[in-house]
């Protein structure tokens, strides 16, 4: 007997982003991106976690064939982001995000996962692995729950 084929996939891909070079006007068009794509996802029931380091942007997008098509679209489009690349594109079997839309930006409390993570040289060379991306993701989602006080993820 055949294996009945997921319905659920992920998509990972990396991107440039078109966003202002000072602080606050990076931090509010992050806020926005953040609100919209909640919304967004939400209706889709999409889950996703967006990684931004410096000016490239790297996101798991997980869901619904379709959903997760037209979710990729919109953002191939969105001029906020260029030169748009697909990493990885596979059927899953659940989900691992819990968010309909999460953000880990690069700063001083998460330095060091990004580091270990060493996606950095890898956006520059256009050459970002699937795995690193998905396991950094992994990673900062773990950390935020540890804060909250939540000690494992039942998805």
């Amino acid at each position: 007997m055949r294996a009945k084929r997921s319905t659920l996939i992920h998509l990972i891909y990396f991107s440039r982003l078109n966003l202002a070079a000072d602080a606050p006007s990076r931090t509010r068009q992050i806020g926005e991106i953040t609100r919209q794509a909640q919304k967004k996802n939400e209706f889709s029931v999409i889950t996703s976690f967006l990684i931004i380091d410096q000016n490239f942007a790297a996101q798991i997008i997980e869901g619904e064939r379709a959903s997760v098509s037209d979710t990729f679209g919109r953002i191939s489009n969105d001029p906020r982001h260029r030169d748009v690349q697909i990493v990885e594109w596979r059927e899953i079997l659940k989900r691992e995000f819990v968010n309909s839309f999460t953000t880990g930006v690069r700063g001083p409390v998460n330095d060091g996962l990004f580091q270990k993570a060493n996606l950095l040289p890898m956006f520059q060379r256009g050459t970002p692995k699937g795995a690193a991306i998905h396991g950094l993701a992994v990673n900062l989602q773990a950390e935020s729950m540890t804060k909250q006080g939540i000690d494992h993820l039942f998805v």
